[in-house]
């Protein structure tokens, strides 16, 4: 529980949820676990049609505010808990790679000794 299954790189100044649809797509999950920044209609949209529960917070500006369970929301931290484990390899919290492939590579050799611990 609260290992890496998928991932895809996005430059930098790129929004999250525009690589949440490549990340999800072909994976099966009861419930989606997302900050204020997953608020999108569309994603809701797609969750609901997967039959997956929606626990995402409404965003400030939303103008019809939409409940979430709190109480499942808490077990989001696991998320903040990996990327903290992935932090302590030092080449990727600061980008040592050159490229995206062996900056991927990186990653899932991270993800493989995490996994293994």
């Amino acid at each position: 529980m609260g290992n890496l299954i998928r991932f895809t790189l996005l430059p930098g100044q790129r929004h999250d949820l525009l690589g949440v649809e490549t990340v999800i797509k072909a994976i099966e999950f009861a419930a989606f676990l997302g900050d204020k920044a997953f608020d999108a209609n569309w994603l809701r949209d797609e969750l609901t049609d997967r039959k997956a529960s929606v626990v995402i917070p409404s965003k400030s500006n939303r103008k019809s505010q939409i409940p979430h369970d709190k109480e499942v929301y808490k077990w989001r931290h696991l998320v903040e808990n990996y990327f903290a484990k992935i932090k302590e390899f030092r080449g990727i919290a600061t980008r040592y790679d050159k490229t995206d492939v062996s900056y991927s590579a990186n990653w899932n050799l991270a993800a493989g000794i995490i996994a293994a611990r």
